[in-house]
């Protein structure tokens, strides 16, 4: 008896098939698959580099395993925005000098994502609260939540695609 089982991630609009053993996490997943934008950080939900969102909702993809999220929409840094048309959050961030070595940077800005998308308008204390599961050694996270301000204000005023 075979222990993979073969599953198709929907990520970022797009359907990727894939065999992984019942007990591999959707990190490792995402990243046998090429996304390498997903970053591997405590491996135990800790830091919140290998944030992604399922379904809209942000989560740890170090906790949470493959197979549990097959028929989800996954949508990793890459699926917010591109080169040509970044997303209000990501923009914000490079505009705004809110990243540092970067590591951090992708489960930050899923992370920013979720809190906007639940609190259009987010106090101090609902950011404060939403990146409390991510780690960053390099910032004072003082420009993060100025990026995270400003994003929601674009993204209020119609200025941005969701």
């Amino acid at each position: 008896m075979s222990t993979e089982r073969t599953i198709t991630l929907r990520v970022n609009g797009r359907n990727e098939p894939g065999s992984f053993p019942a007990h591999r996490t959707l990190l490792e997943a995402l990243r046998q698959i090429g996304h390498m934008e997903v970053k591997c950080g405590c491996e135990k939900g800790d830091c919140g580099a290998c944030a992604v969102l399922v379904d809209g909702m942000a989560v740890d993809s170090c906790l949470t395993l493959a197979w549990t999220v097959e028929g989800a929409e996954i949508t990793t840094v890459s699926g917010l925005g591109d080169l040509d048309a970044l997303h209000p959050v990501q923009q914000t961030f490079s505009d705004g000098g809110a990243a540092q070595c970067g590591y951090c940077t992708p489960g930050i800005i899923i992370a920013a994502k979720a809190i906007i998308d639940a609190h259009p308008d987010p106090t101090e204390d609902d950011i404060r609260l939403g990146l409390s599961g991510n780690l960053c050694r390099c910032t004072g996270y003082t420009k993060v939540f100025e990026a995270v301000e400003e994003a929601a204000a674009i993204m209020r005023a119609g200025r941005a695609r969701p």
